[in-house]
């Protein structure tokens, strides 16, 4: 194993999760600053400004791969 590749993997896992979960935050308060009811789930994990954390947790899940493999 590469482990600094599995660092970097690791790191870009966490930055991505927690990432995602301010993203989501900040999306449910604005989202209820607007409407007085709460969100809908399906279009919080399907919104736009998700898809580059998306990427991130990909990334990093691609690293650990290699990294086990090498």
């Amino acid at each position: 194993m590469d482990w600094n590749l599995g660092i970097v993997a690791i790191v870009m896992l966490t930055v991505g999760l927690v990432g995602q979960a301010f993203e989501m935050r900040k999306m449910r308060l604005a989202e209820e600053v607007q409407h007085a009811g709460s969100p809908n789930p399906a279009n919080i994990f399907t919104d736009k400004r998700n898809f580059k954390w998306y990427a991130v947790i990909g990334l990093g899940i691609l690293f650990w791969y290699v990294a086990e493999r090498i």
